[in-house]
Formats: structure tokens, sequence, C-alpha cells
């Protein structure tokens, strides 16, 4: 006898009991030889259905089967028997069942859109026999919903031949367009079992770096989307200072319930579907699956709807966070393969990233850690001078917004090839710099003479991110304060050149007519052991301009540093300079300094004021030929 969990729903099926089955009667009288068959995906895997295919397999030669991502621990070729040509499976998304066997050329791999797989189906491009997929129980109206999963289960369903369910109470019962009615049913099982859960895995110090350095891009009241992986679902953690942040996504976790719960995820803001998180299906714990059951603020629908870029894009602040498996220099993003080997899928992350990127002002943002380190314990680079033999193109140098790794953010759209050549060598790991440096060299995409910051010990000098922070102005507008990076370069020539001949003489005591390459350089390749320059930046519409410089550099002399100020015109008089000096005289103490001193010409009264009203006491003020030299100590 079939199983029925429960009076309520005997109730509810009693009507439908002419297509209520045997589970050896589900696969027997509606899967043939050579049939092509679709299986539900990711954690909607209808379990009972799946194994009774698999046990019934050598009956059932050649058939083909469909899968989005498969994250059962089934193992379709052992468990009937190892006969390796019994079923052909074809995956849009290889998941952790079907990698060996696809690396083994025993199943195969279809790279498409997320967004465009239900077209493939709809047209009748690809035509399905059999739909294997697992629901809700019905409503008293007849209504089934397709629970966690309704991305392309929901369009194939509605192009199958025949469509086979697993019923199951345990299976959340989610709204949105996420409904099939039992007439559309042609034969049913009820089950029982829980449903796949999903751990994402622990989280380590480096996803948490990367989680934080994605938080700080995040403006209140984005919308966001975080693709399949450790470092997206990380950046959750991270948001909770955030306020009324929006969710469309073709998938969450766990983490987006948390922000619900602290009154993050308000989706109060969103410019579109307000009010609502739109997802496509749901992967994790029983948390997240308890959290959609029967609640109007989730809709869930197929992936034609939510991975649609025009749709995305309507959403301002649109934040899409996915993963890659590595990025070459300029700016080339690998997420399906290690090198000739496929390793997971397309997915929704082209879609998102093109989304995003037409979104106003929204922000399409690449993951990944820095390193990876091979089964023999080899250490390589993912940020890599040119993707391996094999690997394939998922995000375009054409669509490359942001990338980030451990080592900070790499901003790369719009930007020049030696641009993004030396944005990447920035947020690679300090250990594979120079080898990429020279690489870069090599194919003539940078300056022949470009160098790193080196730290005297002879290492790349790594960038010291706990010395950003924000500025607030005296006419309201903020500033981010942070150390000078090789990547500044154009950005301190264009502050220079915008001094006019009367600043320029002040600032560097003759009239300088140039601010070349070679000038500049060494402004940006600083060893950050031993010298400092801290440069204000501001960002309107996207702009991001230096509009302030202050910066200590070592003297001849043991714990002396001299002191250099640059500020643009119009900002000026806001109190930039204070602030700088003293931010410059809490970092020259933590690196030992006792002294900063500097040269000041007569003409220039506005530095001379701050430096006489700044509150340390000068212990050397002397003048020569119309300069004033002054020292003062730390302490």
């Amino acid at each position: 006898m079939p199983i029925i969990p429960n009076k309520d729903i005997y109730n509810l099926l009693k009507k439908y009991n002419k297509k209520q089955v045997t589970v050896d009667k589900a696969i027997k009288d509606y899967i043939k030889p050579g049939n092509r068959i679709f299986i539900d995906s990711g954690c909607a895997e209808p379990i009972d259905l799946t194994k009774k295919l698999i046990e019934l397999g050598p009956q059932l030669p050649d058939v083909e089967i469909l899968h989005f991502l498969s994250l059962s621990d089934l193992d379709y070729y052992e468990t009937a028997g190892g006969i390796e040509d019994l079923f052909r499976h074809n995956a849009f998304f290889i998941g952790k069942s079907l990698r060996k066997y696809v690396s083994a050329g025993q199943a195969d791999y279809t790279p498409m859109l997320l967004s465009e797989i239900p077209k493939l189906f709809k047209s009748g491009k690809i035509h399905l026999d059999t739909a294997l997929l697992q629901f809700s129980p019905p409503d008293r109206y007849g209504f089934c919903s397709y629970g966690i999963n309704v991305d392309i289960a929901k369009p194939i369903a509605e192009s199958t031949e025949i469509i086979v369910a697993e019923i199951n109470p345990k299976m959340p019962r989610t709204l949105g367009d996420s409904f099939i009615h039992m007439n559309d049913i042609d034969a049913f099982i009820v089950s029982n079992h829980d449903i796949i859960e999903y751990n994402y895995g622990e989280l380590d110090e480096t996803a948490i770096k990367i989680a934080k350095f994605v938080s700080s891009l995040i403006e209140d009241e984005s919308t966001i989307q975080m693709g399949i992986g450790v470092i997206p679902n990380a950046v959750t953690n991270e948001l909770k200072e955030k306020k009324d942040l929006g969710v469309h996504s073709e998938v969450f976790s766990d983490g987006i319930v948390d922000l619900v719960e602290e009154g993050v995820v308000t989706c109060k803001k969103k410019t579109l579907h307000k009010d609502k998180i739109i997802c496509s299906f749901v992967m994790g714990s029983k948390k997240v699956y308890d959290f959609v059951d029967d609640n109007p603020m989730v809709e869930f629908h197929p992936c034609d709807y939510t991975n649609d870029p025009f749709i995305i894009s309507q959403n301002k602040k649109q934040v899409a966070i996915n993963a890659a498996l590595s990025v070459d220099l300029t700016g080339q993003v690998n997420s399906d393969s290690l090198g000739h080997r496929f390793y997971s899928g397309i997915g929704g992350q082209v879609d998102f990233v093109r989304g995003a990127g037409r979104a106003e002002d929204g922000k399409p943002i690449m993951t990944l850690p820095s390193t990876a380190t091979l089964k023999d314990g080899t250490v390589i680079s993912r940020i890599m001078p040119f993707l391996r033999p094999g690997s394939g193109v998922v995000i375009t140098r054409g669509d490359i917004h942001y990338v980030v790794t451990e080592w900070g953010i790499a901003y790369l759209y719009g930007k020049s090839i030696r641009e993004r050549v030396l944005e990447m060598i920035n947020i690679a790991h300090p250990d594979f710099r120079e080898e990429l440096l020279e690489h870069a060299k090599k194919w003539k995409y940078i300056y022949s003479d470009q160098k790193l910051p080196i730290s005297i010990d002879g290492r790349v000098s790594v960038y010291p991110d706990k010395y950003e922070a924000f500025l607030q102005l005296q006419d309201g507008r903020t500033i981010k304060i942070r150390p000078v990076k090789p990547t500044d370069e154009r950005m301190i020539q264009e502050l220079h050149y915008s001094l006019d001949k009367k600043d320029r003489y002040l600032r560097f005591f003759t009239p300088m007519k140039d601010f070349r390459h070679r000038r500049i350089q060494p402004m940006v390749n600083i060893d950050y052991s031993t010298d400092m320059i801290l440069i204000g930046e501001y960002t309107e519409k996207g702009e991001e301009k230096i509009v302030a410089m202050g910066a200590f550099l070592k003297a001849y002399q043991p714990s002396v540093a001299e002191l250099a100020f640059v500020v643009h015109e119009d900002w000026r008089g806001l109190g930039i300079t204070k602030y700088l000096l003293n931010y410059l005289v809490t970092i020259g103490k933590e690196l030992n300094y006792k002294t900063f001193g500097g040269s000041i010409m007569l003409e220039n009264k506005p530095m001379l004021h701050i430096i006489n009203s700044s509150g340390y006491s000068l212990k050397l003020k002397k003048i020569e030929q119309g300069i004033t030299v002054f020292a003062f100590d730390l302490s």
C-alpha cells in the first residue's frame, strides 16, 4: 500500500486517488527504454523516485537523465551495478554526485545561462518524455507547490509529456509563480522523507576577509543576489549594520533568514517587487525551509524570470555576489572548470553580472581566494597571467566590474589593460605579485620599468587596509582616507596637474612642469613599513578622484621622517590637511618614528598656520633663505 502520512493529506488526495501509484509502477509504467527524463533539482530531488529509478536501471537501458544541480548522495552508476552506459546523464550544472562521471566521460555537461534553459524546453529544442518532480501536498483547491525549487522545474513541467510526482508533506508550500494543479499530474506517490539539506562549509579567515571587503561595497537599501558558494554566503554575516536591504536572487540560504529576523532585510526600498524577496530556489538547512513555508514575504519564480537581466536591472542598487575559480590579469573570469576538467557550471552568474551591471548604481562583484592548494600541496595563484588551457571564460573582460580577494578590491570596469593589470596584481597574494608583474612586462601590458612596493626585507610590501578611514568634511561631503596604491598613479598625476604655477612652486620649491610616470611611480610604490602616503579619495557618480595627499617619508636620520602635503584648490579650508597630519602622527608612532619635520616656504601661510596651530611642540624652527625648517616630537 502507498504511504499515507496523515489523515489531512489523505483527505486532500482522496479526490485524485486514481493517480496514486506505487513507487515501482511510477517508474515502470511511465519511463521506457530510450526515454529522456528530467529529475528535480538541488535540494528538491525526489529521493524515493530516484532510488527506484536506479534500482530498476538495468530494465531501462539508454535512458537520458537531465539535471540542473544534483546534490543528493545517490550514485547512479555504482548503485546500478557499475554499468557505465546504462544511464546517460546531461547536467546543466555539475553537482557533486556527477562531477567524477563528467570528468570520466560517462556523463555530459551542457553549458547554458540559467535564464535561457527553460527556452530549450518551451521551444521544443529538447523534447522530454517524463519529469520526476517533488511537490508539497495539494491545498483544498487542488494546487501543489513546487516547494523550494521552481527554477527550471516549472517550465519543464509545462513542457514534458508526463509528470510523475513525489508528494511530500515535508516539502514547504512556497508562494509566487510556484504552483501546479493535481489535474496536470499524471501519477504520484506519497513520500515522507526529509528534504535534502545543504551545508556551504565552515568559514575560514580568508572567506571572512573577502566578505568584509564585499560588505564595504554594499550600500544601505541595496538589493542583493548571492551565488552558490562559501564566500557569497559568508557575506550575509557582514551585513548586520546595513539598513533596508532587499533580495532578488536565484538562490538564498540561512544567512538571509538571519538578516530578515534582525531587521536588515526588509525589501521596503526595492524598486521592483517592493516588500518581497524574489528567488527561484533555496538551498540550506531546515531553518530556511521553515522560513519560506507559506511565507508571503518570499516569492518563487521560474529562472527565466528571476534571472532575466532586464528584470534584474530594474532593481536600483542591485548587487550581484558570485564566486570564481580563477581570474586572469585582464579580467577574464573562469567559474566552471579546472583547466579542461569541468567542475560546476555557468548557472546564473552571467545573468546577474549583466543585470546588476545595467541597474542604476548596480554592482556586479566576483569573489575568490587569492590562492589554491593542489593535491600535492603546491600553492598556486588564482589570479593568473592567463587562464589555464581549457578553462572557460564565464564572465568576459567586457562584463567584469569588481573582483575581490582577501587582499582587497579591484575595480576593472572601463579600465585599460595597464590599469587592470595593476589592479589585479594589487589583490593577488604577495608571493605571486612579482611573477605576475614580469609576465605583464613581457607582454607589454605595463611600463617596462613598472615596480611594486618593496619592503626593506626585499618582499612585496603589503597594502595596510587597517589604515583606511572616512572623513566627513565641514561642508557635509565625505572622503575616503587610505594609503596610496600602485593603481593611483593616474589620479595622482591629475591632482598635480590641477595645481597652478604658484601651488607647484610652494609644494616643490620649483615651478614643476610635468609629472610623468618616472616622477609619480615612487609616490605610489612605497614601503609601508617605513613610509606612508595617505590620499583623500572622493567618489561622485561612480568617478573616483584624489583630492588630497599627506605623506611622511623616511629621512636620512634614524627615527626621523619628513612631511609633505598637497590639496586640490577646491578642497582647501575644509580641515583635510589637519586631519591628515594627525593621522600621519598616529601611524608614525606605530612605525616607531620619534620626530617629524619638513620645510615650508614663508609664502605658504596656510601650511605655516597648520603647523603652528597643530598642538605639537616644535623643537626646531628656523628660517633660511625664505624657507621655514621645522621639526617636532611625536610624543
